[in-house]
């Protein structure tokens, strides 16, 4: 790049896909590469990385990419990630999921191949990194932080959790698509005299179901934060239809969500890297137990019931207005402190305003505060004041 080179960032996405990380990704390559710097996209999140092969002659093209204005300008009004993703935990990679080149020097049942993370980063010559990603893929961005490695961070999870910010990537597209599923789904509810009720993801923070109820999609919702009696939201969603002249109600279903006294539902046993388990099938028992209960409050009489899993169709496709802006902000914040040479930093939203903090924020997840946020008799949100509030009300980091 001749004598403007300043060296070169590498960016990976790690995790779930949501729309606005192409936005991202072609925010940092087209500053970065105007300020002289070299872009190097990993693949596959941390397994790009974990996969290299340290040969000039080796053909390394699913673990990197050299980026270029003219290639990421093609990708960044698109969803999902062209770089791709994966959940791949390079501190704690099971020996069957360990490289097969590098089988010889980790060979125990759970193995930590950061000292070879490190390397391959060297190798290409990378200086700075910027993971995008959630508490996950960040976690590992703040341990190589953490072995003196230069990391600045973009948040990005529709679940909206990642502790020191308002906001991250993916979260309004997921708000906008649940609101507009739902009312594509309530005529169905209306014409049949049907109970509603849709699962959503969010894991441990039911922002994804909270703020729709809020924006009059749903008339109630469970969330993880607050186990919940399937009597009264029985009674609640009866009392709703019957109020209602078209004759049906809707709740929103956090996957995390759980009934008093129960645990998280899970789709099977088998976990991911970082221990997670896939979430599923809280909102069917939902569904069913509702359909079961309902005689008991309307007069002896059942009431049917409709139940979808949005899933990832709240996920997939284009991004929304704030979710092609907030991510240029990021890649450009994120520019503004390598300009500077300061790093360890995660890039925020906080009370409408950009900033950053300290990396090492990122420790467990943000989650909403009941006694302010949400009515557990009701299981609706609350709010008293709108005065000073985040733009959406209740997603601020406390």
């Amino acid at each position: 790049m001749g004598q403007n080179y300043k060296g070169t960032i590498g960016i990976l996405t790690g995790g779930g896909d949501v729309p606005g990380l192409n936005p991202a990704i072609r925010a940092v390559t087209i500053r970065a590469t105007r300020e002289g710097y070299r872009v190097i996209g990993l693949r596959r999140g941390w397994a790009g990385i974990t996969e290299l092969i340290q040969d000039k002659d080796f053909d390394n093209s699913n673990n990197f990419i050299e980026l270029s204005e003219a290639l990421v300008n093609r990708i960044g009004r698109t969803g999902g990630t062209f770089l791709h993703s994966s959940r791949t935990r390079p501190s704690h990679m099971p020996k069957s999921a360990v490289p097969e080149h590098l089988q010889e020097k980790y060979n125990q049942d759970i193995n930590d191949l950061t000292p070879t993370i490190l390397s391959n980063l060297n190798w290409l010559g990378i200086d700075y990194l910027i993971p995008i990603g959630g508490d996950d893929t960040l976690s590992y961005g703040v341990r190589l932080y953490q072995e003196g490695f230069k990391v600045v961070a973009i948040p990005k999870t529709m679940d909206n959790d990642v502790p020191g910010t308002d906001y991250c990537i993916g979260f309004s597209t997921c708000v906008t698509r649940t609101i507009s599923l739902t009312n594509t789904l309530r005529t169905s509810a209306g014409s049949h005299e049907r109970i509603l009720v849709l699962e959503v993801f969010g894991r441990y923070a039911g922002y994804t179901a909270l703020l729709p109820t809020m924006a009059g999609s749903a008339n109630r919702c469970v969330i993880p934060e607050h186990q919940f009696d399937i009597e009264n939201l029985t009674r609640l969603m009866v009392e709703d239809r019957n109020r209602n002249p078209s004759k049906y109600s809707v709740a929103l279903v956090s996957e995390g969500a759980m009934f008093a006294g129960g645990e998280m539902m899970f789709a099977d046993a088998e976990k991911d890297m970082f221990g997670h388990a896939k979430l599923g099938g809280i909102g069917n028992l939902v569904s069913a137990e509702i359909k079961e209960l309902s005689p008991k409050y309307n007069h002896g009489k059942r009431i049917n019931t409709i139940y979808q899993n949005l899933g990832y169709m709240v996920r997939g496709g284009d991004p929304d207005a704030i979710d092609s802006i907030v991510p240029m902000a990021f890649g450009n914040l994120a520019l503004d402190l390598i300009l500077s040479g300061i790093h360890g930093r995660l890039v925020i939203l906080k009370n409408g305003r950009y900033d950053n903090v300290p990396i090492d924020i990122v420790k467990g997840f943000k989650k909403i505060d009941v006694s302010r946020f949400y009515d557990t008799d009701r299981l609706r949100p609350q709010y008293r004041q709108f005065v000073n509030q985040p733009l959406f009300i209740m997603t601020g980091s406390y």
